[in-house]
């Protein structure tokens, strides 16, 4: 029989929480930054927030403690979260199987690319740790005019790749990753070594939910990915 056959499986994965374990340092940057302006707020309300944009997370917590802050007081916090976040670079690390998913993803000529909330200044950091070539296709907040849940992330990341963002499928740790890929078209994929729990993930969107990179990579043809 003739019919139409689809373009093969492209990926699009966040970064924190995703493919470096890093979520808690942002949560501990936040929290550090919050407290120079004398904003006392628990580690378990800010780690709900990580995945938003800077300005909706500030935003979202503002409007839980009832605080107002300058747009000036704004900027002078997230430059605060990307310092204090900077000081703990050396702890961080890639996720369990982290570079050789992306590896063998490049191996098969599966299409991937790097979308995150994150600017270029903290993002960047990551390719060493994943063993990454500068030129790694990868989508900053620093080049979309909105970050998550705004879809404007994974937009971008699948105009980078050339493909279509129904065929894509968006990897992410959060709720905010699995918003955003619904609202650009893609499938979502959940990852647990954000935080989130599996229902949550599922709830959000995930058709398919893994520990970590390293149980996604060992069930890749679950996703349509080729092994043969």
């Amino acid at each position: 029989m003739d019919y139409p056959e689809l373009p093969g499986p492209a990926f699009l994965f966040d970064l924190d929480g995703t493919l470096i374990d890093s979520v808690y340092q942002h949560v501990i940057a936040w929290r550090s930054a919050l407290s120079h302006l004398g904003i006392d707020l628990s580690v378990w309300r800010i780690h709900r927030r990580i995945g938003m944009s800077g300005g909706l997370f500030v935003s979202a917590l503002l409007r839980e403690t009832g605080l107002s802050l300058t747009k000036s007081q704004i900027d002078d916090l997230q430059q605060a979260h990307a310092d204090a976040y900077t000081e703990q670079l050396d702890s961080v690390r890639p996720l369990p199987g982290a570079a050789d998913l992306l590896a063998e993803l490049t191996g098969r000529g599966v299409p991937w690319a790097i979308a995150t909330s994150g600017y270029a200044r903290t993002a960047r950091s990551a390719l060493g740790m994943l063993g990454l070539p500068e030129d790694t296709p990868m989508v900053t907040r620093d080049l979309v005019r909105r970050a998550k849940p705004d879809p404007d992330l994974f937009l971008a990341g699948a105009a980078l790749l050339d493909v279509d963002p129904r065929y894509a499928m968006v990897v992410g740790d959060s709720v905010w990753d699995l918003l955003a890929a619904r609202r650009a078209g893609a499938l979502g994929i959940g990852l647990l070594s954000g935080g989130y729990g599996r229902e949550e993930l599922e709830r959000s969107g995930a058709f398919r939910v893994y520990a970590d990179p390293e149980d996604m990579r060992n069930r890749l043809d679950e996703l349509g990915v080729r092994l043969d």
